[in-house]
């Protein structure tokens, strides 16, 4: 009773929020230390793309990936040299749909439970953290190398708290009730393939 309702609860939240995290509006307003580790820390769950494919790497892994944390731990090191790459200002090609394709992809693998060895998913993962990670660091440059390290230790940790988030809830429920991961997959598939259609 008590994951149906925190189950309820987080979709809730997710309902509230808006569907893209990239706005820009604030980007290197956030100058300090501990101001930039704390709103890049918030940042990942502060969209519905960012939240649904963090977690849907997690939940993912939980279900299919043996040892679990290593696709998360690779997302995290790629989304970090993503947003290194962001800081520096590089121009990097196709952000935003490799984000949306990114929803859509994981939301397919947890949908199908799609089994993989753990060099494949780690590597996939990867991939698309570095468009995740241009994305934050573009938005959460700083003039200081203070207010970039908060940034990029509070954006590692933020998402890999989602990545956990999304293990437990794999492994909690739905490798109990593969229908919810059937669900719950189908569903973040449907978000990444509107994100998609905005994007065209």
């Amino acid at each position: 009773m008590k994951i149906t309702k925190l189950i309820i609860a987080a979709t809730a939240t997710v309902c509230s929020l808006p569907v893209l995290a990239h706005t820009g509006a604030d980007a290197g307003s956030h100058h300090g230390l501990l101001d930039s580790f704390a709103h890049a820390f918030v940042h990942p769950f502060t969209g519905a793309d960012h939240l649904a494919a963090m977690l849907a790497v997690g939940v993912w892994s939980a279900l299919t990936v043996t040892p679990a944390w290593r696709a998360p731990a690779a997302f995290v090191a790629l989304l970090v040299a993503g947003a290194l790459a962001g800081f520096a200002g590089l121009w990097i090609p196709g952000v935003e749909p490799m984000i949306a394709a990114s929803v859509l992809a994981m939301g397919l693998l947890v949908a199908v439970q799609k089994q993989m060895p753990w060099a494949a998913a780690a590597a996939l993962a990867g991939v698309f953290a570095f468009f995740h990670g241009a994305a934050h660091g573009r938005e959460l440059s700083a003039g200081s190398a203070e207010a970039v390290l908060g940034a990029l230790a509070g954006v590692a940790l933020g998402s890999a708290v989602l990545h956990m988030a999304g293990i437990v809830l794999g492994r909690a429920v739905m490798q109990r009730q593969k229908w919810l991961a059937t669900l719950g997959g189908g569903a973040t598939a449907l978000l990444g393939a509107f994100m998609l259609v905005r994007l065209a």
